[in-house]
């Protein structure tokens, strides 16, 4: 059954942590809302499928490829499949669309 949902409505994190939650899974696509507050790195990931992220809320600071990104509300980035990354920092309202595939 369909229902509708609201991407603004999702709990906040405490700090340092991250909370991820699903929107749309399938086969070949994952939508993710996360909602960010880090004031220390977060964990590098190195995943196996392509990830396209808009930040929604806040700040963000990323690190991909030995280079800082300094994202701010409305600013999205492609990160390609096998590369590593992690968000350094983000304000405490920070909130991020994922779209994986595969």
């Amino acid at each position: 059954m369909n229902q509708i949902e609201n991407i603004y409505n999702r709990h906040y994190p405490d700090e340092n942590h991250e909370i991820f939650s699903p929107i749309f899974t399938s086969p070949a696509l994952r939508i993710e809302s996360i909602r960010s507050w880090l004031k220390t790195p977060g964990e590098w990931y190195n995943q196996n499928e392509d990830e396209w992220v808009l930040l929604l809320e806040g700040e963000a600071l990323l690190e991909l490829d030995n280079k800082t990104f300094a994202l701010i509300k409305g600013n999205y980035l492609f990160i390609p499949k096998q590369t590593k990354h992690r968000v350094l920092s983000t304000s405490e309202n920070a909130l991020w669309l994922g779209i994986f595939s595969s």
